[in-house]
């Protein structure tokens, strides 16, 4: 199985990202699962059509510990690809980085992923706890993928996802394949984007246009590979999905200090 994290801040396309390299997978004959790792639980939205209605986590609170069917958290999305949301308590209201931890035990125990090729984690990137790290820190996935744009702040929740990578590096298996450019048109960003996988010690392994279709798909609640599937976008995704599954430079990154981070975002803005 090629385990895969998407890691990255919070509204920088993540879950877009994920959905369509998932139906990628897919296209490509292989038996795909996207996981969702965030209390939202709209991550499999572009794959089923629709929010996920019962996540591991609703469940876990319902039976309160008792039997739980594997069929009863693994819903069927587009091109049969598996749908997953760990979920997460109300906002406001108990821990969401203990509920990734509660709902990925329960995957383990159930055995959910067994028969999978690709195993896709969605998980929120910029919250510094212990929950979120559970995919990298317990070998849930081996491979990482931080999606960033050119802009700052995204840059500093990139570097701070490859300070966790490179800490639980040493004792595992985990590794980083490589930088996702998620463009928001920030002047130079592309050039930006590979400077900085260059200084982690990695690569821009995809640049993604921004597109309009993206949009318009996102409305009609489906992935850019089904709601316009000749389009150039959809490429972009089909691309991606390719390099990954080839990809063989993984590697432990060197992350940035924050004023060397601030001095590489400040050159590309003059």
């Amino acid at each position: 199985m090629k385990k895969i994290a998407f890691y990255g801040k919070g509204g920088i396309g993540k879950s877009t990202t994920a959905s369509n390299v998932s139906a990628a997978f897919s296209e490509m004959g292989k038996c795909t699962a996207q996981i969702g790792c965030d209390p939202k639980n709209d991550s499999t939205r572009l794959l089923l059509g629709h929010i996920c209605r019962q996540t591991v986590l609703d469940l876990e609170r319902e039976r309160r510990g008792g039997e739980i069917a594997v069929e009863e958290i693994v819903h069927k999305g587009w091109n049969d690809i598996l749908c997953i949301e760990a979920g997460g308590p109300e906002p406001g209201v108990g821990c969401a980085g203990r509920g990734i931890i509660v709902a990925l035990q329960r995957l383990k125990a159930l055995k959910a992923l067994e028969n999978v090729d690709v195993a896709l984690y969605d998980v929120l990137g910029d919250v510094v706890c212990g929950g979120f790290a559970l995919p990298i820190r317990e070998g849930y996935a081996e491979e990482i993928y931080i999606v960033s744009s050119g802009e700052l702040m995204s840059l500093y929740a990139a570097n701070n996802i490859a300070k966790g990578i490179r800490k639980f590096a040493v004792r595992g298996s985990v590794k980083l394949g490589g930088i996702i450019g998620n463009s928001r048109n920030v002047p130079l960003e592309k050039e930006l984007l590979e400077e900085f996988a260059e200084k982690l010690g990695t690569k821009l392994i995809a640049f993604i246009p921004r597109d309009n279709v993206v949009h318009d798909a996102e409305i009609h609640r489906q992935t850019v590979l089904a709601f316009a599937p000749d389009s150039g976008q959809a490429d972009v995704y089909r691309r991606l999905a390719t390099d990954i599954d080839k990809n063989e430079k993984l590697i432990i990154p060197t992350p940035m200090e924050f004023e060397e981070l601030e001095g590489l975002v400040e050159k590309y803005g003059n």
